[in-house]
C-alpha cells in the first residue's frame, strides 16, 4: 500500500493496516474515497437516530467512529492500542475522555465559556487525546458539530469551508491552529472556525 500522509496525519502501524477490510485499496486516495462513502452512511444514521444518546460519553464516541469507518476498518469504534506521534499514551485514553466529558459538562452547566468556545475547546482536546488509530480529525469534527447543533442548537462550524483531508493551505491553517491550542492559545482556532 502506498499511504502518503498529508501534514499532521498520523501514520498507521502495520497491524492497524492489516485491519483494512477492503483489500484492493492500495493508495491513500482510494482509502479516502472508501472512508468518505462510509462517513456518508454515518451521516444518514445520525439523521435517523433518536437523539437520546449522551454525545459526550465513551459509548457514543465509539459508536459514532464505528458508524463512520466500520465498513473500511475492523478496529473502527475501538480505541487505539499503540502510541502515536500525537495523543496521550494509549492506556490513558478512557481516563482522558472521561475528564473531557466532565469538563465540558461543567462548562455547559456553569456557562464557563460561550457555546462556540466550549465547542472548539472540546474539539481540540478530543484531537489531542487521539482516541483511534485513524479518522480522529473527522470524528472530532463530526462530534463537535453534533455538540453545536444538538446541545447548543447552533449552526455547525464551517471548518474552513474546504476539504481538510487533503494537503493544502486550509489544512495547514487548521493544523497550525490545533498546534497553537496545544499551547493554550485558541486564537487561531477561533479565527479558523469563524471564517
Amino acid at each position: 500500500m502506498n499511504f502518503e500522509y498529508p501534514e499532521g496525519a498520523t501514520p498507521l502501524e502495520p497491524e492497524e493496516i492489516d485491519g483494512l477490510k477492503i483489500k484492493h485499496i492500495t493508495t491513500r486516495g482510494e482509502l479516502d474515497r472508501w472512508e468518505q462513502d462510509n462517513i456518508q452512511d454515518a451521516l444518514d444514521w445520525l439523521s435517523r437516530r433518536k437523539k437520546k444518546d449522551h454525545i459526550l460519553s465513551e459509548e457514543f464516541s465509539c459508536k459514532l467512529h464505528e458508524r463512520m469507518f466500520g465498513k473500511v476498518w475492523k478496529w473502527a469504534g475501538s480505541f487505539r492500542r499503540t502510541n502515536k506521534n500525537i495523543g496521550v499514551e494509549w492506556p490513558y485514553i478512557s481516563v482522558e475522555l472521561k475528564m473531557l466529558k466532565d469538563d465540558v459538562t461543567y462548562w455547559i452547566d456553569n456557562k464557563t465559556f460561550p457555546p462556540q468556545e466550549i465547542a472548539y475547546r472540546f474539539h481540540h482536546r478530543l484531537v489531542w487525546i487521539h482516541l483511534f488509530p485513524n479518522g480522529n480529525g473527522r470524528h472530532s469534527r463530526m462530534i463537535t458539530d453534533i455538540l453545536l447543533t444538538e446541545v447548543f442548537e447552533m449552526q455547525a462550524f464551517s471548518w474552513g469551508g474546504e476539504n481538510l483531508i487533503e494537503a493544502g493551505k486550509v489544512r495547514s491553517q487548521y493544523i497550525q491552529a490545533l498546534r497553537a491550542a496545544d499551547g493554550s492559545d485558541y486564537s487561531l482556532l477561533k479565527e479558523f472556525l469563524n471564517t
